[in-house]
């Protein structure tokens, strides 16, 4: 029994820094600002002739797209090449990998904080708390070796992680893919997917530490009342 429990709580601790390294995926996926904040820093505007309204209409259509039930062999709009399609098919196949590791990792850190909280209480508290402590160390120290290789050396990382998740090169299909999504691009999502990470750790981590020394004071006053009591006690005796 206790091997098992040695077993699920290491296991929680290592989900803790995929899980939320799949958060911050999604969240960059999805999000608006970030899309927009990249077509501006990279003039995406100006290298594509496309207006400040085609561009968020593209936007709302990959995302729209990235989300959807179905990947069809058809095309999300009109704008870009078959090529440009086939490796957005592809993009978003990688995007649902993501959501099925989320979903998978969230329903056991759920579950094991669950039982922590609700079945073993509070002999297992001060366990899950540092095993957030612990999964939250190890997330910020992948993230900041994932941030330092972005810093260094981003394009060799990028050609790599092309070169390992995508069987063909479409990837470098020659259209407005390439004009709307530079290597800049990627780069500053790349650090906002490792700041998001880490902040998410931040705030878990210094949930978990702040009630540990919380509990730890309590502790410590409830053992001093009860020593104070018992003297008082021993000396009307």
């Amino acid at each position: 029994m206790k091997v098992l429990s040695i077993a699920a709580k290491w296991i929680f601790i290592l989900c803790l820094p995929i899980l939320l390294l799949t958060i911050s995926i999604g969240w960059g996926v999805n999000s608006q600002w970030l899309y927009r904040y990249g077509f501006e820093k990279n003039n995406a505007s100006q290298t594509t002739g496309l207006a400040e309204v085609e561009l968020e209409r593209v936007t709302t259509g990959l995302i729209s797209y990235f989300n959807s039930g179905e990947i069809k062999d058809g095309k999300p709009f009109e704008l870009f090449t078959p090529e440009e399609i086939i490796h957005f098919r592809d993009v978003k196949g990688l995007i649902w990998l993501d959501y099925w590791v989320l979903l998978g990792t969230l329903i056991y850190v759920l579950s094991y904080a669950g039982v922590s909280l609700f079945w073993w209480r509070g002999r297992y508290w001060r366990q899950l708390a540092w095993g957030v402590i612990t999964g939250g160390g190890i997330t910020l120290a992948l993230m900041l070796a994932l941030g330092l290789s972005t810093l260094l050396n981003f394009d060799q990382l990028f050609l790599q992680f092309h070169l390992l998740f995508f069987s063909n090169k479409y990837w470098s299909a020659e259209g407005y893919m390439l004009m709307l999504f530079r290597d800049p691009f990627f780069y500053d999502a790349a650090l906002f997917c490792a700041g998001i990470t880490a902040g998410l750790a931040v705030i878990l981590g210094g949930v978990a530490g702040g009630y540990l020394i919380f509990n730890r004071r309590t502790h410590r006053f409830l053992k001093i009342k009860d020593h104070c009591y018992l003297n008082t006690t021993v000396n009307r005796v």
